[in-house]
């Protein structure tokens, strides 16, 4: 770690005096690029001046208990060093997790997929619940928001939704929602009250740019048809609704939401290079990891992740052993303190591991 962080210091030491080089501006790529690390490494830096003080004032007040004559200073010494101790073990953790190589996937934006599973209408009507607690989430991080393919039930609920998800960091803060979300409550179409479980999939898929997926015209196969809505009634009467079937990997993607077939085109074609690119970068995880279980989950969406108990206010991450008594503001989109555990845990299994699973520093 200490040569890590030897590194790191040097490089931003570097990074330092090239960004004042008035000739970087020129570039303007560049210069973000080189803007972006120096954030990363600044913050870095400043850690460890912090703890290199702390660990200048611990040694000093060390002194001060040892040669102390006076009980009643050595006493306030005491208690001094214990905080500085305390102090210095957080610091140190956390600069171990900024050590932790970041994964370039972290500030992809996503395309989210939410579908119903067993549960029938009540598994509908939550899918339409999670959708709205992402989208809150997402308006108080002032994220942009594009739905790209819906289908709906006639009671309000969802039997599947497409959307994207752009800005800062979001696959970062989202990633670890792929997986099996079970609900248990008394359904709204329930008179008796019983409790029923029922179960929704749900898939975050980092969104590919058109030059890191490169899709062959020859391997489509394009239908259009019209588009359909709740009961089978047409939402409209021309052919705007787009199937494109991927044929190399069966991947198969419909859109419909667009009137124009052009629109609805373009949007299952970002559909379908995000898929692509999930399965590509899924076989990679896959070869990094070898016998290695991820306790947080690989995002596996056939994994159970959690459980949202109505009835008693109570959401459970099974990955993470987290429970939350506070289903009721998590559901309106106060889903941070979960998002940030579950980061955590990931990049504590990293530490403890002692792995890398990405490349690397960028070269500048």
């Amino acid at each position: 770690m200490n040569e890590k962080l030897t590194s790191l210091l040097k490089k931003y030491n570097e990074l330092s005096q090239l960004i004042e080089d008035p000739v970087l501006l020129k570039d303007q790529n560049r210069y973000r690029t080189v803007m972006k690390e120096h954030s990363r490494l600044a913050e870095i830096a400043q850690l460890n001046d912090r703890i290199e003080e702390l660990e200048k004032q611990a040694v000093q007040t060390k002194d001060i208990v040892q040669e102390e004559k006076d009980q009643e200073m050595k006493e306030l010494a005491r208690e001094e060093l214990k905080e500085l101790e305390s102090k210095l073990i957080v610091d140190r953790e956390k600069l171990k997790i900024l050590l932790i190589p970041k994964d370039p996937l972290d500030e992809k934006n996503i395309i989210m997929e939410i579908r119903a599973g067993t549960g029938g209408e009540e598994a509908a009507l939550f899918a339409s619940d999670l959708y709205r607690m992402y989208s809150r989430f997402a308006e108080s991080k002032n994220w942009k928001f594009e739905i790209m393919n819906s289908n709906n039930t006639e009671l309000g609920g969802i039997k599947e939704i497409v959307f994207s998800i752009n800005g800062n960091n979001v696959y970062e803060n989202l990633r670890y929602e792929s997986g099996v979300h079970r609900v248990q409550r008394v359904p709204a179409t329930e008179a008796s009250g019983r409790i029923h479980t029922s179960a929704v999939t749900v898939a975050v898929l980092p969104e590919a740019d058109e030059t890191e997926i490169d899709i062959k015209q020859d391997d489509l196969r394009i239908d259009v048809m019209r588009a359909g809505g709740p009961g089978g009634q047409c939402v409209n009467t021309t052919d705007s609704a787009v199937r494109i079937t991927h044929l190399p990997t069966g991947i198969t993607v419909h859109c419909q939401d667009e009137k124009s077939q052009i629109k609805n085109k373009a949007k299952a074609m970002r559909i379908l290079r995000a898929r692509i690119y999930e399965m590509e970068e899924a076989k990679a995880a896959a070869e990094r990891a070898q016998a290695r279980k991820s306790q947080v989950g690989s995002g596996d969406r056939s994994q159970r992740i959690r459980t949202y108990n109505f009835p008693q206010n109570r959401l459970t991450d099974h990955r993470i052993n987290l429970t939350l008594y506070k289903l009721d503001l998590i559901m309106q989109g106060d889903t941070m303190e979960l998002f940030d555990a579950l980061k955590l845990s990931a990049r504590e299994e990293l530490l403890q591991n002692n792995i890398s699973d990405f490349s690397g520093e960028e070269e500048l």
